[in-house]
This record gives structure tokens, sequence and C-alpha cells, in this order.
């Protein structure tokens, strides 16, 4: 199996529009930040989690040609905003049309149908994003083409729920701020684990450094990668070196192999 990260960042990414800080200015490819999304590939399974605003440009960088499947965190626009672009996947070979199947919870896809009800329609235009909703019902796991994907809930803050996920070996967890301790252990026995972590000052709404760190300490996974980083993590080369041993600053187009054999 293996691990992409298409985007690290926040939801303003980094550089952020307007900013001078040494991050925003640093010329160093591992600080330039897309929003937030993986790839996972398994075998010849191509899953994407999230696809935000600039999921046409991550997925012009990886060079693939179709995904089976989207898996949705939540609802926010950075995670969301991009999914009109499905549409390049839908019609690559025309007149072939590959439908695009989208996981999220039951929330999340009523916040999809609203933000793109033009795919939905009952007339709909010729051209228009090829989406099948497949509801995530949390506490069951689901298969995408023979993968199983088992859901780990958390929440976001007190208003918000978001959706993690385990495969295999890998657990990818985004914009959490709170777990409860049987989701922890739903991640038991991960080789890898992927945890957000927006800076080092506490925030209301994500996980900081320390924050997440206590989790990976809970968890052990051999390996763990921090993203969805805001311009406050700091400098990659002064940052990373400072983490403990096995837990690593992931950056945007990071590949990392997952041995399920081990």
């Amino acid at each position: 199996m293996k691990l992409t990260f298409l985007g690290t960042g926040t939801s303003q990414g980094v550089p952020i529009i307007g900013c001078r800080c040494r991050v925003c200015t640093s010329a160093d490819r591992r600080d330039r930040r897309l929003r937030t999304s993986a790839m996972i590939e398994c075998g010849e399974v191509r899953l994407v989690i999230d696809a935000g605003p600039d999921f046409r440009y991550q997925m012009l960088r990886t060079g693939v040609r179709h995904i089976d499947a989207i898996l949705l965190t939540h609802e926010h626009k950075d995670h969301i905003g991009g999914l009109d672009d499905v549409r390049a996947f839908n019609f690559v070979d025309f007149p072939v049309i590959h439908r695009i199947d989208l996981y999220g919870t039951e929330h999340v896809l009523a916040c999809v149908r609203k933000d793109f009800d033009y795919a939905f329609a009952a007339d709909k235009y010729r051209g228009v994003p090829e989406i099948e909703l497949r509801t995530i019902v949390l506490g069951k796991p689901f298969r995408v083409k023979g993968v199983e994907v088992v859901p780990v809930s958390g929440h976001h803050s007190e208003r918000f729920e978001v959706t993690g996920f385990r495969i295999g070996k890998l657990a990818y967890l985004t914009d959490f701020k709170t777990i409860a301790d049987e989701e922890v252990e739903k991640l038991r026995g991960v080789e890898v684990l992927v945890v957000n972590a927006l800076r080092f000052e506490p925030h209301y709404s994500h996980f900081n450094v320390a924050e997440a760190l206590e989790l990976i300490r809970r968890v052990a996974p051999c390996e763990a990668y921090l993203t969805h980083m805001s311009h406050e993590i700091g400098l990659y080369a002064e940052t990373e070196p400072a983490l403990p041993p096995g837990v690593h600053l992931a950056y945007d187009m990071l590949e990392v192999t997952i041995n399920e054999d081990r």
C-alpha cells in the first residue's frame, strides 16, 4: 500500500496570501503546502481522502488518470471545495463515463448535495460531475472494491464531527480536536499514523503539536506523520529534526509505503 500526501496545509494553505513570514517566503518546497488531502493506493484500487480547492492541481501533479472513490472527512470547503473537478475523471475515456463513488456521513453528503446541487438535478446539463453518494455509518466498516475501510469518529469542535479512516495498517486523521477512547482503540496495531497538528500553540478546533504527539504516544505506531499544518508550524528544516523519533512533518507529494505483511 502506498500513501501520497497530496496536500499538508491548513485551510488557507502555505504560503498564506499576503504573508511575508519566514515560512511563507521559504524557498524550500517542503514549506509550500496545498490544502490537506491524500491518495492511498492498495494494489489496483486508488482512493483519495478529501477534495479541497486544490484538488485539480493535486491530481495533475500525480499524473493519475483514474480514481475509484473519494472519502470525505467532513464538510468544510477546504475539504470538499474541489469536487466539481471529478468531471475530468468521469470523462477521461469518453464516451465511457466513470462515475466516482463519494463516501461520507449522512450530514456531509447532505452538504455536498446542497453545494453541488446541479450534479444531482433531475434534468442535468451535459458535463456535470457524475458522483454516486455512499453513506458512511459510523461504527460500521465498508469496502471499496474489496478494500476494507474503518471509519474513526472524532470532533473538529463541539459543533462539528469529523471522520478519520483506517485502511489496513494505515490510519489517517485530520481536523481532529478530540477523540474518544473507544475510537483510539480502532487505531491499535497501525504501522503508520497520520494526524493533524495545526501549530504549537493551542487551538480551539484542531490538535496542536502536543495533542498530536499525545495521540501518537497512545497508539504507538512505527511511524507517524503530522499534516494539516499552518505557517505557524515553522520551517520544515528546523521543526522536523526537533520531533521525537519516528515522528515526521509530512510535506506535499511525500510518498510512504506501508508493508501489509509485517
